[in-house]
């Protein structure tokens, strides 16, 4: 297949908001969108439901915590596509019973630049997924259509992604609190602070090895640990999220 097609690839796209977003892209976005799961047949499945919408989607698998796994779709891409043009990475890391999501303290900054309402609905502790994906959306489109800030929202797209990964964090966390206790899984949001990266540029006070501390801090919590769990967490500290830094 020819390079100069464009690929975008979402990993854990075979259900929930990741099938919404190989949804979405398969409508607006100029080039091949590529569903990745997990599970072949779950997998599969999502893409021939979104067939029979009339969509085209292709699969690969990918389990993000198997490094072949990982290696197998780098190469297929090198090989179909010469390297890949989007990423949407919306599967977590997941260590056993360990969630964490990596958000950042942009969404803080961003939430306190938000209109009073919007901060309310993003601190609410009953908003729901369906509601969070709405005001995601609304978002786009605001911003797309040049209203974004008369309708209170930051300029800041980075900012606002990150509140969407926090504030699902927050989600999913009540959700097991309520609808899995037993199992014992603890889920948090954090940030690995301003790290050396493309994104975080060569001043950045943190290499990506200090970055990782936090998160890895936040896989590895002992088997009887009672939290954190649905909480921000920086530095290995728990943050009240919304709070200026």
């Amino acid at each position: 297949m020819s390079s100069n097609i464009r690929v975008a690839v979402v990993t854990g796209g075979n259900k929930g908001i990741g099938l919404a977003i190989v949804r979405d892209l398969c409508q607006q976005f100029s080039g091949d969108v590529m569903l990745t799961a997990r599970d072949v047949a779950r997998g599969q499945a999502a893409v021939q439901q979104l067939q029979a919408e009339g969509l085209s989607p292709r699969f690969h698998q990918l389990d993000i915590d198997d490094l072949r796994s990982i290696q197998a779709l780098r190469d297929f891409l090198l090989k179909e596509y010469g390297g890949l043009n989007v990423l949407v990475n919306n599967a977590g890391i997941a260590f056993k019973s360990r969630v964490v999501n990596v958000s950042s303290t942009e969404s803080v900054r961003a939430l306190n630049n938000c209109s009073p309402e919007l901060q309310q609905k993003f601190k609410s502790e009953t908003i729901t997924e369906e509601e969070l994906v709405g005001l995601m959306n609304k978002f786009v489109e605001d911003t797309k259509n040049g209203v974004h800030k008369k309708e209170g929202w930051p300029s800041t797209a980075y900012g606002v992604t990150k509140i969407g990964v926090t504030v699902l964090s927050r989600i999913y966390a009540r959700k097991l609190s309520e609808q899995r206790a037993g199992d014992k899984i603890l889920l948090n949001a954090c940030c690995p602070g301003w790290v050396r990266t493309d994104m975080g540029g060569p001043k950045a006070p943190k290499s990506p090895e200090e970055g990782a501390e936090t998160p890895v801090y936040l896989a590895l919590l002992p088997s009887d640990a009672e939290g954190p769990h649905g909480q921000f967490v920086s530095e290995k500290k728990v943050v009240e999220w919304g709070v200026p830094p």
